[in-house]
């Protein structure tokens, strides 16, 4: 065996660990792979690879694209119009041999408008009043939150579930019972789009507060009146009974002086007669 022939192998098994690009160890990568986009929004997609010289590239695709940008190990691309949930590919052939890596995309439509609605605006301490929020449209509603809120306190929360990307209405409603301290402070409602197990942030809107007008129950004045005149009334009839009862004793103490008066002087006469 020529000697070249005895160091051809242990040259290729060094060529394989000297450079790891190689075909036989090449990779593929898509970046971002979780991705939350905006109903009919646009995103960005990098792929890459680390074979050093791919033949074929790309990303594979339901949604429209544009190539931004490409060199020898990677491509970018802007994919838009999203409307749907959707999983992308990016693929790479080296040496006749071809990897995908794949990436998925979430739509959701934000909490724009968030209308909260107080009723009735006048309450007398007491009464109850109710409290109705609403967001006539939003997606997915799979972790959306509707909290009402007094001043910084929370009075009601409510968490939806589903998970289609078409957008949809969330309503909630309070019922409470209205005090003294409700006026103080003025009722709003926050929604609350948590998109972090996709990917993306917490999107948070809140309403336009409203205040609540506080009235105490007033007495009606003709009962207010009958209750004076009837007090005065009682006063004076209970005056005049012990008036009459304590001019009736005095006149029975003196009528009854005068007649002791009158037997001592019979008893007198009759015994100067004698």
């Amino acid at each position: 065996m020529s000697p070249s022939g005895c160091w051809g192998l242990p040259v290729a098994l060094l060529a394989l660990l000297v450079c790891p690009g190689s075909a036989e160890a090449f990779e593929v990568r898509i970046h971002p792979e979780q991705i939350v986009v905006e109903y009919e929004g646009s995103q960005v997609i990098n792929c890459s690879t680390t074979c050093p010289t791919p033949s074929t590239g790309g990303l594979e695709t339901s949604l429209n694209k544009t190539l931004l940008a490409k060199e020898t190990q990677w491509e970018q691309y802007a994919v838009f119009g999203i409307t749907q949930n959707t999983v992308l590919y990016c693929y790479f052939t080296c040496s006749e041999k071809q990897r995908f890596a794949n990436g998925t995309i979430s739509v959701f439509y934000p909490p724009k408008e968030v209308l909260m609605m107080v009723q009735p605006i006048w309450v007398t301490v007491g009464e109850p009043f109710v409290i109705e929020c609403r967001v006539p449209a939003v997606a997915p509603l799979e972790k959306f939150t509707l909290t009402l809120l007094h001043g910084n306190e929370s009075l009601h929360r409510q968490t939806f579930e589903g998970a289609t990307t078409a957008p949809q209405e969330a309503m909630t409603t309070y019922n409470r019972t209205a005090h003294r301290e409700d006026e103080c402070y003025n009722f709003s409602c926050q929604a609350e789009l948590d998109l972090q197990s996709r990917g993306g942030k917490i999107i948070r809107t809140t309403s336009k507060s409203q205040g609540l007008k506080i009235h105490e129950p007033k007495q009606d004045k003709q009962m207010v009146i009958i209750i004076v005149v009837v007090s005065v009334l009682l006063s004076l009839f209970v005056t005049s009974v012990l008036l009459c009862f304590a001019f009736g004793q005095q006149w029975n103490q003196r009528r009854r002086g005068s007649y002791r008066v009158q037997a001592a002087w019979r008893r007198l006469r009759r015994a100067y007669r004698a």
